[in-house]
């Protein structure tokens, strides 16, 4: 196996509190002007006093971009551009899920380098950037505090666009479970399938490597130990950090190793119908496992050990056909809605096919799977889950 890059933020505080080193952070990468990047929700739950009052006793100004959306668009990235242009920031805080955190890693390469953000779209990258970023994650999902990814929606044309590079790795992630206990049984859910979707598709990767196997194994088994529990007891604190640890390992596997097929035909669908990341996901992840599987029986046998669906006397084919009954009783546990019952009408959504298997390959992540498919391939995928 050749060399693999490894890239992870400068330092990452992890555990109970550790948003509370948010001033220590900003002292150790030497900036003191933040920029702070989150939403509406952040503000008004108070989330976003518990970190500006930390500044605030710490003598460090700020301002707040409290406008970003979920599934973030080049609208609301050149909004934020211009407020981070008008003022004498040195730095970004990223407070929020993985949108405010895709957002602010947008608003700095844009800011930094101009033009507009499907410049920045693979297979172009961009490694440098004028502003240091502190992820702070509020959701145990994206992994986006420790990637060198973002994905921003065209509000031109409902392209959801893959942007990748260092440029777009946060320097400090504060990675803190108490700032999730207030997350919602469908978000926790749907974020907590996202992740387990990194940690399978890093493993299953063409691109996957030694460190990013080890990683991704680790999560699969948190995720599949926690996940039920962290929805239906969300004041269980082991379960809440275990998630979080699994969401921050998951980040790391994936954005070393890239996603596959999963990803690269769930963004079209986030990005034509409005459905959330994670439960996009979820709606493919068994259908375009059993796809794959065949061309990685041993890979994916592997995952069912680690998640505990499979022990070692399984086969491998039985061990794989336990892991897709498992990701679907996943999906039956968690209410994981298929695209027909979410409220998508088909007349759009079948008139629709072909353009999402086309973007869903121009992402590039199908080419990282198992088995590449083709245009016809991914639409008969897409017909399969529908209903």
């Amino acid at each position: 196996m050749t060399a693999a890059m490894i890239t992870l933020p400068k330092f990452m505080m992890i555990g109970a509190d550790a948003h509370r080193e948010v001033s220590t952070a900003l002292e150790k990468l030497g900036v003191k002007k933040p920029l702070i990047v989150t939403d509406g929700f952040m503000q008004e739950s108070g989330t976003l006093t518990k970190i500006t009052s930390i500044l605030d006793a710490a003598g460090i100004p700020w301002t707040a971009f409290t406008n970003t959306v979920p599934d973030p668009t080049t609208e609301v990235i050149s909004n934020g551009v211009d407020l981070l242009r008008s003022g004498d920031f040195d730095c970004l805080i990223a407070l929020g899920g993985g949108s405010p955190i895709d957002t602010a890693k947008a608003m700095a390469v844009l800011a930094t380098h101009g033009g507009a953000m499907r410049d920045y779209k693979v297979p172009n990258q961009v490694d440098r950037c004028d502003y240091q970023i502190v992820a702070i994650p509020t959701t145990a999902g994206t992994g986006s505090e420790v990637t060198r990814f973002t994905v921003i929606t065209d509000t031109d044309t409902d392209e959801k666009m893959l942007c990748m590079g260092l440029a777009y790795v946060p320097q400090a992630a504060l990675v803190d479970y108490t700032l999730t206990v207030t997350m919602p049984w469908r978000l926790t859910a749907d974020t907590g399938i996202d992740t387990l979707t990194h940690a399978i598709e890093a493993y299953v990767s063409k691109k996957r490597n030694p460190f990013t196997d080890s990683i991704a194994k680790s999560c699969m088994a948190l995720v599949s130990r926690h996940l039920r529990t962290a929805c239906n007891q969300p004041d269980n604190a082991p379960a809440r950090e275990a998630m979080m640890l699994a969401a921050t390992q998951g980040g790391m596997a994936f954005s070393n190793a890239s996603v596959c097929l999963v990803h690269g035909m769930s963004r079209p669908i986030g990005a034509h119908f409005h459905v959330p990341h994670g439960l996009s996901n979820a709606m493919l992840l068994p259908a375009v496992t059993a796809f794959s599987a065949p061309e990685a029986m041993t890979r994916y046998a592997d995952c069912a050990r680690a998640m505990g669906t499979a022990d070692e006397l399984d086969t491998h084919v039985v061990a794989v056909e336990k892991l897709i009954g498992e990701l679907s009783s996943l999906n039956h546990d968690l209410k994981v809605p298929s695209p027909k019952a979410y409220g998508i009408g088909d007349n759009k959504y079948f008139s629709l096919l072909e353009t999402m298997a086309d973007q869903a390959l121009e992402s590039g992540s199908p080419a990282n799977n198992p088995r590449v498919p083709s245009v016809e391939e991914i639409i008969a995928i897409y017909e399969e889950i529908w209903a």
